[in-house]
Order: C-alpha cells, then sequence, then structure tokens
C-alpha cells in the first residue's frame, strides 16, 4: 500500500477536534448552517417527499437506526443518507468545490447527522471534526476521480467514499476494514454521467443520495467481512499528489458557498446580467435581448422553458432571466407559479448564448459569463467579465450566510426554531456548553417541520 494511502487511512481514525485549526472549525459551522437551510426549503420539493417517503417504505429502521432530515421517522442508516443527500439536492443551493466540478456537504452533512443520531458520533466536537474529515476525504477522492476517470461523473460516484470513510469511524472498524470499505463504496459508487443530467434534467440530479447511501452501506459491509479493496482513487500512484498533504491542508476552506438555488455554472452569467439590471435600472418588460457569452459546459444548461424545478435548476437561460424579471433568484423564481412567468418565458426564448473559448480554458478552476442586453429603446449595454459570488477566494460574508439560511429555512421551519438552530450550531464544541448542543441540535434537525 502506497504511504500516502496508509497516511489517509490513519487520519480517518486518528481526527480529534484539537487537531483541527480555528478557521476550519469556523467553516464547519458556516458549512453546517448554509446546508441545513438548503435542506430545510429541500423538504418542501416533490423530490424530497418522495424520496422520503421511499426510504420510509423500503429502508425501514433497525436496531440501529436514524431520523430523517426535518421529517422525524425512523428509517436505516443507509436510507437516512439517502433521504438527506437527496433532499439537500433537491434545492441546488448547497456549498461545492470547483476542482471537483460537484458538491460534498450535501452527502456529509447526513452521513454525520445519521451517525450523531445512532448514537455513534457522541457530542459537538466529534460532529465537527467528523465533518471537518468528510470534507477532506471527499472532496480529495472526487480531484482523484476526475484526474483518472476519462468521463465526467456526478458528486455521488466519490461522495461514496466520503461517506465510507465517516461510517468506518464511527463504527471503530479497523485499518484493514476500513481500507477494505473505502474500495467497495469506489466500486459500487454511482459513477453517473453528469452531463446526461444537465442536457435532460431530472431528479436524478448529482447523484450524491445514491453516493451517501452506498458509502454507508459500504462501511456496513466491510464490518462484516465484506471485501472491496483496493479504492483507485486512494491507492493508484497517479493520485499521490491528491493526498499527500490531506490534515494539512484543510479542503473544507477551498469550498464555495452559492448565493442562488441554480447550478453553479449559470451563477456567472446571473451575477453578469444583474450587475447590468442594477447599475442602469433596468426594468424586464425594456428588454429586447440578452446575450450571454460564458464556458462550454455553462452553455449545454439551454433549458428555455422549464416545466419543474430540476430542469429550471439546471437552466442558464431561465435562471438569467427569472432573476432579471424578478430582481432576485431565490427557491420562489425556480418554483411554483414562477416557472410560467410569460415575460420570463419571453426573455429565455429571446437569449443568445454562445461560448467564449478563453473562459473554457479557464474551467474548471475559474467560471467566467459577462452579458450584453438590448433594450427596446435600441441601448445596448455591456457587462465586464463575471465569476459567481462566494467563491473560496472571495467568500460570502457570515451576514450573507446568516440571510440565505434565513431566507432557505424560515418558510419551511419558523423564525423561532431557525433561531434556535443558529444557536445550537454555535455552541458545538465551546466548553461545557458542548455537552448539551448536539442533542438540541439532533432535536432541531430531525423533527418534522411543524413540530
Amino acid at each position: 500500500m502506497p504511504n500516502h494511502s496508509h497516511h489517509v487511512l490513519q487520519l480517518i481514525h486518528a481526527l480529534r477536534f484539537e487537531d483541527l485549526p480555528e478557521q476550519v472549525v469556523a467553516q464547519a459551522r458556516r458549512c453546517l448552517l448554509d446546508l441545513c437551510g438548503v435542506a430545510a426549503a429541500g423538504t418542501g420539493t416533490e423530490l424530497s417527499r418522495i424520496i422520503r417517503n421511499h426510504a420510509a417504505a423500503q429502508y425501514g429502521a433497525t436496531t440501529r437506526g436514524a431520523r430523517m432530515l426535518f421529517d422525524g421517522r425512523a428509517v436505516s442508516l443507509p436510507g437516512m443518507a439517502l433521504a438527506g443527500a437527496a433532499t439537500i439536492d433537491s434545492v441546488d443551493a448547497h456549498d461545492g468545490h470547483v476542482l471537483t466540478k460537484g458538491h460534498v456537504g450535501v452527502t456529509i452533512f447526513p452521513v454525520v447527522t445519521a451517525l450523531a443520531d445512532a448514537g455513534l458520533i457522541r457530542d459537538g466536537r466529534e460532529f465537527l471534526a467528523a465533518l471537518a474529515l468528510g470534507y477532506e476525504i471527499a472532496t480529495r477522492a472526487g480531484i482523484a476521480l476526475h484526474a483518472t476517470a476519462c468521463d465526467y461523473h456526478t458528486s455521488g460516484a466519490w461522495n461514496s467514499i466520503g461517506a465510507a470513510a465517516l461510517t468506518a469511524r464511527a463504527l471503530a472498524l479497523d485499518v484493514n476494514r476500513t481500507r477494505e470499505a473505502l474500495g467497495i463504496a469506489e466500486y459500487f459508487g454511482p459513477r453517473s454521467q453528469m452531463m446526461r443530467c444537465i442536457d435532460h434534467p431530472t431528479m436524478v440530479k448529482d447523484g450524491s443520495g445514491w453516493g451517501a447511501m452506498t458509502g454507508v452501506s459500504a462501511a456496513l459491509l466491510a464490518a462484516d467481512g465484506f471485501t472491496g479493496a483496493p479504492a483507485a482513487t486512494l491507492e493508484d500512484e497517479a493520485v499521490t499528489d491528491c493526498w499527500q498533504d490531506a490534515g494539512r491542508r484543510w479542503t473544507i476552506m477551498e469550498q464555495y458557498f452559492k448565493p442562488y438555488p441554480v447550478c453553479r455554472w449559470a451563477q456567472p452569467a446571473v451575477e453578469a446580467a444583474l450587475s447590468l439590471a442594477r447599475t442602469h435600472a433596468l426594468q424586464a418588460a425594456e428588454i429586447a435581448e440578452i446575450r450571454i457569452s460564458t464556458f462550454y459546459e455553462a452553455s449545454r444548461l439551454a433549458t428555455r422553458h422549464p416545466d419543474t424545478t430540476e430542469q429550471a435548476q439546471y437552466s442558464l437561460p431561465f435562471s438569467v432571466a427569472a432573476a432579471l424579471r424578478h430582481g432576485r433568484l431565490g427557491v420562489g423564481e425556480i418554483s411554483g407559479p414562477a416557472l410560467q412567468d410569460r415575460l420570463t418565458w419571453r426573455l429565455s426564448e429571446d437569449m443568445v448564448i454562445s461560448e467564449n473559448p478563453a473562459y473554457s480554458q479557464r474551467f474548471p478552476a475559474e467560471r467566467w459569463a459577462n452579458a450584453t442586453i438590448v433594450l427596446r429603446d435600441g441601448r445596448t449595454v455591456q457587462s465586464a467579465p463575471h465569476t459567481a459570488r462566494g467563491d473560496a477566494e472571495a467568500p460570502l460574508t457570515d451576514a450573507e450566510i446568516e440571510d440565505k439560511f434565513t431566507a432557505m429555512a424560515e418558510p419551511a421551519l419558523g423564525p423561532a426554531r431557525c433561531q434556535a438552530l443558529r444557536q445550537a450550531i454555535g455552541t458545538l464544541g465551546l466548553g461545557s456548553a458542548d455537552s448539551s448542543a448536539l442533542p438540541r441540535l439532533l432535536g432541531l434537525l430531525l423533527a418534522a417541520p411543524s413540530e
């Protein structure tokens, strides 16, 4: 076994809260609050309703089960992981990493929560340490997979490895069985084709629910003696650089946060268009034509008249049109009656989207777009090149994360429960308050929205 993979296997079991730098702990709390908001909003989607009912019917609770996020019903650990990750994935507003071209917290948060509800994580410090570790393993696995695979797989493909690592840690598996768990998770992980869902958006989304379920199941299988090693994304010599500084350069610090609940690839174009609307005080009815120049992958987000929120979330023209139509872009603008807004339809239908080769060359490390808007009175205004807001180099502020959480969670949970969630997250890992913070957090996370 290569030295770098032996180091990672040791890290999975040896990492402690005290090993985490202060900024990593603070970032873990930011990720947690952001994901709670997205999960709360997700419970209102048809996708979440279906998957939670499916988990309740097909993945019933065993002697070691967990309650589903904002639901209250107990299911098996794999069932909770499936339902939780799919619920978060149902609203495309969760954090991500540019080099993975995907998302980490969508799987790591529900898996850690499931393990805690099952009594396998016993305090807030261990909860935060597991969260940071999950980001570390899953992010690096994603980068390694992209470096070695010939096509573009969904986040579930590599999130399964992070889920397996966390479950192996919680079960206190030895190093050999942990190695088998990672190999099982990699082999069975859903190597689904992301661009198929980009071209044909449906509820399969980014594969994160299946990846979460697979990873938890992999560790449970390894505990019973099932074999599956090696995980090539960990042990291949070609991916040494992806792993050798694990636990020293913390990848949780490299995550981006989304200001809008749509595909990250569409967000540079949204920013460019909104910058013109704000600078020139534009009204949507004044717009004759919109031209977007962006990178190739973003140009594939081409659904003009989405019938479902999944199609809207993976549509660059509809996202830009809805943002210009309403002056904002939240869950309400990409779901429900907003999908039938005639002015949004006109702006989306008339939008011209073209690839900029210079932008394409900078993807995935950077995502760029610029916008040109032609007005009915003959004027033309053009934006500067824009990236998406919230990248690690220019992160959203704590206040922006708080505001996003409020906008996402309050419609489902109400102000009092949202405030209690903020307080519980803020006291995780803090001295004597930590002992009561995790039970309080679990109670808030796992009860049904109306409770």
